[in-house]
């Protein structure tokens, strides 16, 4: 199976990115544009500066450009979200409803690591600095 799909692999790494990235954007422009739910802005500081690293950070690692910081930073403050919002409710994050921020922190932490990838504006640029 894995020469089947091994060969897919790039092209599975730069869909998971960019879903990933449109996903936490959307977290984002719920805090901060009130779409698509339309809750409306948080009075919290903090969770405005929530919502600019999701939008902001979600986009960026979508499109691939500056897809390393962006997804670092994304994974820390996915970090903070755990323990400030989830982790005093219950040790397991499938009791604290903590499992998303779990999810997305140790994503981004890989995709830190992975870099962009095809399909990113960090490869495009990377391409015309060679040639």
């Amino acid at each position: 199976m894995e020469k089947w799909l091994g060969r897919f692999a790039p092209h599975a790494y730069a869909l998971l990115r960019i879903v990933a990235g449109l996903m936490f954007a959307m977290h984002g422009s719920q805090k901060l544009l009130s779409w698509p739910s339309g809750q409306g802005m948080p009075d919290d500081r903090l969770m405005q500066l929530a919502g600019v690293i999701e939008l902001v950070g979600g986009l960026l690692i979508a499109i691939g450009l500056f897809t390393s910081i962006a997804a670092f930073i994304a994974s820390g403050q996915m970090a903070v979200a755990y323990f400030k919002a989830h982790a005093s409710q219950a040790f397991w994050p499938l009791l604290n409803q903590g499992e998303l921020a779990v999810l997305y922190c140790f994503l981004f932490l890989f995709i830190a690591a992975h870099g962009a990838g095809i399909w990113s504006v960090d490869a495009m640029r990377r391409r015309r600095g060679a040639a």
